[in-house]
């Protein structure tokens, strides 16, 4: 397997006959239903889908972010019930640049699985491919024994954001497009703006127009302003395209980065 959290539609063809899980992570912040009914048009065979607020998300409240992280019984019961192991392969997929595939990666690494990839291309090169697509919702094949443990020191709340602020040592990123970071626009969230002293680095950029990963000399590159005596916390609007920087950051070599999970939907709704 590749060491890389991407995987090919090539390598992902040859394990075909493997008892790897597919996960279809389709979504539209917009129209939530929108990715359970592409999945119902067509999907790749054998794959389960994956609602980012139903199951890859935990229960909202005033303060936490439009998308809070599952907790550990949420995510274990979810995954168990795919049928996924301890030591099940799981690869993600989705159709805008790996925006919510990442989220399901960075989810299980997260709760201590690791053996899990981003497919490259997603839906958009499969179909492009003219490989087959299936209409049929897949069988699970029996419940999994999957344990989700939480990775200590992964994460950071609004509190520790607060008190950090102003510490040097630390490097707040935020994935958001750059109008959105600048303040010029705010489609989501009730107010517009950034974190004070956090750089941008939009997510969009970790792939090219066609969904795939850059390389990660592309990836290296980008990041380059990232120092190693830095402590790095990512975050986005609400903890999803995050994970999308993240997974560059595995790919050019930077392993500890942090997620702020309730981002800035989190962040500004103590400023309302």
């Amino acid at each position: 397997m590749t060491a890389a959290p991407v995987i090919s539609i090539e390598e992902f063809q040859r394990h075909s006959d493997s008892n790897w899980i597919v996960f279809d992570c389709r979504f539209n912040l917009a129209d939530t239903e929108e990715g359970q009914l592409a999945y119902n048009d067509g999907h790749i065979p054998s794959s389960h889908y994956l609602h980012l607020d139903n199951h890859l998300s935990g229960a909202k409240a005033k303060h936490g972010g439009r998308h809070p992280l599952p907790s550990p019984e949420q995510f274990a019961t979810t995954m168990t019930g795919f049928g996924v192991n301890r030591d099940t392969t799981v690869i993600a997929y989705d159709d805008n640049r790996f925006a919510y595939a990442s989220r399901l990666w960075w989810l299980l690494r997260y709760f201590g699985h690791t053996e899990v990839y981003v497919l490259d291309g997603g839906y958009s090169g499969w179909r492009k491919q003219g490989l087959p697509i299936s209409k049929e919702a897949s069988v699970v094949q029996g419940e999994g024994n999957f344990k989700a443990q939480p990775q200590t020191g992964w994460t950071v709340d609004y509190k520790n954001i607060c008190e950090q602020l102003e510490n040097p040592r630390r490097l707040l990123i935020d994935s958001r497009e750059t109008p959105r970071y600048q303040g010029l626009q705010e489609p989501i969230d009730p107010i517009a703006g950034h974190i004070p002293g956090a750089a941008n680095f939009p997510w969009q950029e970790v792939t090219d127009e066609h969904g795939f990963a850059r390389c990660p000399s592309h990836q290296k590159q980008r990041l380059s302003l990232l120092k190693e005596d830095k402590e790095i916390v990512v975050y986005c609007g609400s903890g999803v395209t995050a994970c999308v920087n993240l997974l560059a950051m595995e790919m050019a070599g930077i392993h500890d980065a942090k997620l702020y999970p309730g981002s800035w939907s989190d962040w500004c709704s103590y400023e309302t």
